[in-house]
């Protein structure tokens, strides 16, 4: 960029060539420190200044960007950034604006754990459908940690706290240092092939991540899937994450927040075993109630055998007397029977001589319609050769023939002449 000596520039324009310059100049880089004046603004944005023995430089890492983090930076840690250099022109302040920040040194150590859990994960031995439900009250628990640790102390009285009868045994193993992802899981192996624990809690308190790198191991992982024991990982503080925490059936934030999800509270629990005895008996009231008041209802019912004898006795009398007071009226219903006998027979001679007559007037019509008697006083039927009744002489033809019907015998004759 040139600039002409006599030109004379606003602030702004100098602080926006400055931060041209820088931005061209110097491309994303990792920059190492140690965080000082840290402040999460209320936008979820983070400010705060890098520093070593001889320098610093404010940074800032807005909240889309740090929202990735599964950590919470503090004043003090030695972190390494990823960052553009650049300035803000409204104060003409360098800064470096953040793309990613980790653990100083632990670059190495989170893309092995990165690679790991893509590598687990593509297998599926994160996947929800292979996680079992933990036992509601499991008849003994087993804890798989240092008998140094303590998260050990934690675990334990948390559970005397919840539910002191059940029974605790431990499976001991180093948490951390060299060959310790080896012997937790042989101590998950153990557990399993003695087969005497519900559930396992897999344990530790907090650290760093070297600390905690025993839980980020493959044998630990593969060994909590295997694991024919549910298994609950309890490693760290909750921020922390380790590929254990992926595998097992269930993650707790603590140690402590591991015993509370395999033991029951034993005062909820007493609880809630008084309400259900309430309920018990007031069930058990009810049911007395309904029978002592179905007893009263069949003891109402219920007849001395003598009493019912009298009682069929007297029914059997009243039966006898209203049988006599009946007889009478069979005698009565028997000539009115008979009478109504009588009727009926009047009645249909009578109907039956209307309809004689009737149909003997029918029949004098009849006989006068009867073509035979027609043809008996004189008169005679012709008919056509199709047999048609000729009753126009206009209608046949010279040389027709014709049949003639008389009240006795036919002939049959031959058109000579019409008129």
């Amino acid at each position: 960029m040139i600039f002409d000596k006599n030109i004379v520039l606003s602030v702004r324009e100098l602080n926006l060539a400055a931060k041209r310059l820088l931005e061209d100049s110097l491309p994303l880089l990792w920059v190492g420190g140690e965080i000082s004046n840290f402040v999460c603004a209320a936008s979820g944005h983070w400010y705060f200044s890098l520093k070593d023995e001889q320098a610093q430089v404010r940074c800032v890492m807005f909240r889309h960007k740090s929202q990735y983090l599964d950590w919470q930076p503090k004043n003090g840690m030695q972190v390494e950034v990823l960052a553009l250099a650049t300035l803000y022109e409204a104060r003409g302040e360098f800064q470096l604006t953040l793309e990613q920040m980790r653990p100083a040194g632990m670059g190495a150590l989170y893309e092995a754990f990165e690679r790991l859990k893509k590598k687990l994960e593509g297998e599926g031995l994160f996947d929800a459908a292979r996680k079992r439900a933990l036992p509601f009250f499991p008849s003994q628990i087993g804890i798989i940690t240092s008998p140094q640790a303590a998260a050990l102390r934690d675990v334990l009285t948390t559970l005397a706290r919840r539910m002191p009868g059940i029974p605790v045994v431990l499976y001991t193993a180093p948490v951390q240092g060299e060959g310790a992802a080896q012997k937790i899981a042989q101590a998950i192996k153990l557990a399993n092939e003695r087969a005497e624990c519900d559930v396992l809690i897999v344990c530790r308190g907090g650290g760093s991540i070297e600390d905690l790198w025993a839980f980020n191991e493959e044998v630990v992982a593969r060994a909590i899937a295997v694991s024919s024991i549910p298994v609950v990982s309890g490693i760290g503080h909750e921020t922390d994450f380790t590929i254990a925490d992926f595998a097992a059936d269930q993650r707790a934030a603590t140690p402590t927040a591991a015993a509370q999800l395999v033991a029951p509270q034993r005062q909820e629990l007493l609880q809630r075993l008084h309400h259900a005895a309430q309920r018990l008996m007031r069930a058990r009231l009810r049911q007395t109630e309904r029978v002592m008041q179905q007893l009263d209802f069949l003891q109402r019912r219920l007849v001395h055998p003598a009493q019912r004898l009298r009682q069929q006795a007297q029914y059997l009398d009243q039966l006898r007397q209203r049988l006599c007071r009946a007889r009478p009226d069979f005698v009565q219903f028997g000539a009115w029977q008979i009478e109504l006998m009588r009727r009926l027979q009047g009645t249909m001679q009578h109907i039956l001589e209307r309809h004689n007559t009737r149909l003997q007037s029918l029949r004098q019509h009849l006989l006068h319609l009867d073509p035979q008697q027609v043809l008996a006083r004189g008169y005679s039927m012709v008919r056509d050769e199709r047999g048609a009744i000729v009753s126009d002489g206009a209608d046949l033809l010279i040389g027709a023939h014709l049949d003639i019907t008389f009240a006795r015998g036919w002939v049959r004759t031959e058109v000579k002449e019409k008129g």
